[in-house]
């Protein structure tokens, strides 16, 4: 048997086998980098050098250096407690300042400890829901399944999908489905909570608000500031 536990069933005492997950993940992943990109992107090349410690936030009274490493330490108690502490985490600021990174951060420590983790944008994530809904066959049969209850399901740049009513009933469906289950959740956005507000529903604010730890992040472009940084070189 490929697999000890289920002797390749897919189940053990009724209930499906870590190996059946991990088939339906890869079903997920099958054109992601994920992996690869953790190797650049983790907590060990995470620098604080990008953040300056000099501009105090008036809404925060935190330099961004400041501001980060109170993020940082979330990110990390996240990944330490993430079998007996449930919770989520909602990535807010402008573009550039690190939230795609942190995740990447998140999903690479996980992956290494052999949880299930599904990391997509925004719109690939809406996009594959829509397949599964409207075209659904053998290829995307687990689709739903495998985003209800993954380990981890990260949604990167939300805001940056064409919102409509599907999207906001998907959306609703597995936010709601996975706090039900005690399955934790990642989202990153440019939006602002008022925007997030006009955007979606109620419900699916209501959600967030109530089940998610905001982390907001700001500072320079961190993607600018590295592209003149190796001109410099």
């Amino acid at each position: 048997f490929t697999c000890p536990y289920c002797k390749d069933s897919g189940y053990v005492d009724g209930k499906r086998c870590m190996c059946f997950n991990k088939k339906a993940i890869d079903l997920i992943y099958k054109d992601s980098n994920l992996k690869n990109i953790t190797t650049d992107e983790n907590f060990d090349t995470f620098s604080f050098s990008w953040y300056n410690n000099t501009d105090i936030d008036p809404a925060t009274g935190l330099t961004p250096y400041n501001n980060m490493q109170k993020v940082l330490k979330v990110c990390h108690d996240f990944v330490d407690n993430f079998d007996s502490n449930f919770s989520n985490l909602l990535f807010i600021g402008q573009t550039g300042v690190g939230k795609t990174f942190l995740s990447n951060c998140i999903a690479g420590e996980l992956l290494s400890r052999g949880k299930g983790v599904i990391y997509l944008t925004a719109y690939q994530f809406f996009d594959q829901l829509a397949d599964y809904t409207f075209r659904r066959g053998t290829d995307n049969a687990q689709t739903l399944p495998a985003f209800l209850h993954c380990d981890l399901l990260i949604i990167d740049d939300l805001g940056t999908e064409l919102n409509n009513s599907f999207i906001n009933s998907q959306l609703f469906l597995c936010i709601n489905e996975r706090i039900l289950n005690k399955k934790s959740t990642i989202i990153s956005t440019n939006l602002s909570l008022e925007q997030i507000n006009r955007s979606y529903t109620e419900r699916v604010f209501s959600r967030i608000i109530q089940s998610y730890t905001l982390l907001h992040i700001y500072g320079e472009d961190i993607r600018i500031k590295k592209a003149f940084s190796s001109l410099d070189e």
